[in-house]
């Protein structure tokens, strides 16, 4: 049955249905026509599946900018397609991804799933993203549509800009991606925009992304967003997720039967729905899915996602000490032994495994590497693992107390609701204590209930209230109840749950030692070494959907840490294990530092390379590094509006002197740009070639970048090129220059001509000027 006479066969109870979801990631079927359901992921650095806590194990890619920094279409490409085998084993057929909202702060707790600060290279990636995914038949949804660049109050908060900023900036990667990859869907995001809200905003959905780009795909909504029924049905959304209820359903009909929504209108939606459903392989032809794809923990896979992280990777400084090619090594600090492979939020999945920076390290360099922790990171708890307890096991119960389900679990938590714990009257979390002998242990519980725990004979009982039922406060960060308590070996730790809500779990880890004896610790092992290796970092904390930073400056005593070590080591190298911007107060005390991102489950193997120089960390940064929070714009609402007050001026746009520029690294070699020229078509940079010569001894990858400083106009990115140089060789690089833009707003496009050309390897390292 073709999509016109499967929408004339329907009656409107029956297509209005259709357009709510059937769960908290389906669609619903119907066989009458022909329509299978649908199943949609979370997906921007891997597909989670439908559970939001221990799922499916899948792949878990670096996040986003560690991926973008890159600056390599051809890899976001492969890293889309490595996402469409991922969501094929799963049967999936739309991923939730990718993120294209803008770095417009530092400050923002999402960044680390959002590709840059830079519209052009934005687009330009999640474009190439789109055709890797959409060309093995898995349906896209770049998000979130539109100036959604902070969390705090994300789901209330009205962005406010003018029509130049919006269109010259925060549309602009939405423009680039339809246009030139044509994805099959498009979510809309939570906030408003000048005061209406995404999931209603006629101008922007039906009057530029529908009308003016010519999009044909399909318009969800975000989780939870839609709050109206015919404003947002008038205004282009054609989904309501999830479901089933919500603002449409019976709603809808009703709206319909009293003329305030065309049933055409109706149609409309409903068309978009089956051409996703046709083109991902749930109506008309039936699907074939593979059954060959790599498994998550395949060597192709590792070698994949090592690669992935290990060449996104970016040296901030180096006074020679790196690659590192040293004796003995001291590798310090927590991230170092509990590295951080993810952000926090729906992004989050169960990976096969995540590679600690010291086991990765160890397993190249063996006894010629110590280990040392550092100081604490985190100031709540995370579930505990197998390393911690043995034989973890959740059990359901239902009102009766007769068990519902009963599963082992890797770690000791788990999802109340959106999966298969939900509608339990109560919750158990066990798991038996990993000691060689009797120690103090910090237990407890975490998450929203009135909870009873078990633990050494002893009983506890808490209630930790829910009380304003804010999803991201239940889910993200869920309080916390604990109490020392003297554990023995195989212990077995209990707790049950009662009235949980979203997100529950164990907490059992020893009691955590002074910040001043692990510094000592870590002093006395830097100076027995020729090498002190100091990784720091942010953990899902800060880098997290539904909360914003309040500072760039790193949780707890690790800045003193890293002075600590520098002062007492004869070389120090600092790694720093987070996707976006932190202030280094001890930056000219060290030797070299490398960024080392989210690098994903291969974290430590891909670390190990890129300091060894296995890998060479090509990265060039997609953020402006401020260097005090005073400089980084405020993610915080007042009074419900965001005024995006810098206007076009974004990031670099606007920096004066930052800590790092833009486009800034290193890399392991050195380069000479000699001659450039340009070509110009009607007064407007077509192309810009360069001569570029690797002066140093290895063989390295340039990231050529070009900007236009135009007159009474902030300065912006036109065109990169990517280029791998043998060690003396000289090429040749040309540099396409992107028409979108060389142009300004107003009142319409208008072309951006004059201005001279910088280019550069970042902002703050201009290698040739060209005049206009």
């Amino acid at each position: 049955m073709d999509i016109e006479k499967a929408i004339a066969s329907l009656d409107l109870p029956r297509k209005v249905r259709l357009l709510t979801g059937s769960a908290l990631f389906a669609l619903w079927p119907e066989p009458e026509i022909g329509l299978a359901p649908l199943k949609l992921s979370d997906g921007p650095t891997g597909v989670r599946g439908a559970e939001l806590r221990g799922g499916t194990i899948a792949c878990l890619l670096p996040n986003a900018t560690l991926l973008a920094q890159h600056w390599d279409t051809a890899l976001a490409r492969e890293v889309g397609e490595v996402l469409a085998d991922e969501a094929a084993a799963q049967r999936v057929h739309v991923v939730l991804g990718p993120t294209i909202n803008l770095h417009r702060t530092p400050l923002g707790g999402r960044l680390f799933e959002a590709y840059s600060e830079d519209p052009l290279l934005t687009g330009a990636l999640a474009a190439a993203y789109v055709r890797g995914l959409q060309g093995k038949g898995i349906a896209a949804t770049p998000k979130h549509y539109v100036a959604n660049e902070s969390e705090t109050e994300r789901r209330t908060a009205s962005s406010e800009l003018d029509a130049k900023t919006l269109r010259e900036v925060y549309l602009l990667p939405f423009e680039i991606v339809v246009e030139d990859a044509s994805p099959w869907a498009i979510m809309a995001a939570y906030n408003k925009v000048n005061g209406v809200p995404a999931t209603e905003h006629t101008e922007l959905v039906q009057g530029v992304l529908k009308g003016e780009w010519g999009f044909d795909g399909l318009v969800m909504s975000d989780w939870f967003a839609t709050s109206s029924t015919a404003q947002s049905a008038n205004g282009g959304l054609d989904l309501v997720m999830p479901g089933p209820g919500g603002p449409w359903e019976d709603k809808l009909v009703a709206a319909v039967q009293a003329g305030e929504v065309a049933e055409s209108t109706i149609d409309d939606h409903l068309r978009r729905l089956l051409l996703l459903a046709q083109r991902t392989g749930a109506f008309g032809t039936e699907r074939k899915w593979p059954s060959d794809v790599p498994a998550p923990d395949s060597a192709t896979r590792r070698e994949q996602l090592r690669r992935f992280a290990a060449g996104g990777m970016t040296v901030l400084t180096n006074n020679g000490v790196l690659p590192l090619d040293a004796p003995k090594v001291a590798l310090i600090g927590r991230h170092a032994i509990d590295t951080v492979a993810q952000g926090g939020g729906s992004a989050g999945l169960r990976p096969p495994h995540v590679i600690s920076i010291a086991d990765g390290l160890v397993s190249l360099r063996g006894d010629r590497v110590s280990v040392v922790d550092g100081v604490e990171v985190r100031q709540r708890y995370a579930a505990p693992g197998p390393g911690v307890l043995r034989d973890i096991r959740a059990t359901t119960f239902d009102v009766s107390g007769e068990v519902l389900a009963s599963r082992e679990m890797e770690i000791a938590e788990l999802a109340a609701y959106g999966g298969w714990a939900q509608g339990a009257a109560s919750i158990e979390v066990s798991g038996e204590a990993v000691l060689d002998e009797p120690g103090r242990m910090l237990v407890g519980v975490r998450g929203f209930g009135a909870w009873t725990l078990e633990v050494a004979g002893e009983r506890h009982t808490t209630r930790l209230a829910w009380a304003d039922g804010v999803v991201e406060e239940a889910l993200l960060k869920p309080p916390f109840w604990t109490t020392e308590v003297l554990v023995s070996p195989g212990d077995r730790i209990t707790a049950r749950v009662r009235e949980a809500a979203a997100l529950v779990g164990l907490i059992t880890q020893p009691v955590g030692r002074p910040a001043a004896d692990a510094i000592d610790a870590a002093v006395r092992a830097a100076r027995e070494a020729d090498v002190a290796v100091v990784v720091v970092g942010l953990t899902e904390e800060q880098e997290t959907e539904g909360f914003d930073k309040t500072t760039l400056a790193l949780p707890g005593e690790q800045d003193a840490l890293v002075a600590a070590v520098a002062a007492a080591a004869k070389r120090t190298v600092v790694v720093v294990n987070a996707a976006t911007p932190v202030l280094m107060p001890w930056l000219e005390q060290v030797d070299a530092v490398l960024w080392a991102g989210l690098p994903g489950q291969e974290a430590g193997d891909a670390v190990a390379a890129a300091l060894l120089g296995e890998i060479e960390p090509a990265g060039r940064l997609v953020t402006t590094f401020p260097r005090a929070d005073a400089d980084a714009p405020t993610p915080v609402p007042v009074n419900g509006a965001l005024p995006y007050d810098e206007g076009t001026a974004i990031g670099y746009r606007g920096a004066s002197e930052p800590l790092f520029w833009f486009g800034h690294g290193l890399g392991y070699t050195t380069w000479e740009y000699g001659e450039a020229a340009r070509s110009t078509v009607d007064g407007v940079t077509d192309t810009v070639s360069v001569s570029l010569t690797n002066t140093g001894e290895r063989a390295g990858r340039e990231v050529v970048q070009v900007y236009l400083r135009p007159d009474d106009e902030p300065v912006r990115l036109i065109g990169w090129a990517v280029a791998d140089v043998a060690a003396g060789e000289t090429v040749r690089v040309e540099v396409p220059c992107s028409q979108r833009v060389q142009r300004i707003w107003q009142d319409g496009w208008q072309p951006l001509r004059g201005g001279e050309l910088l280019i550069a390897r970042g902002l703050g390292d201009v290698r040739v000027t060209l005049e206009p």
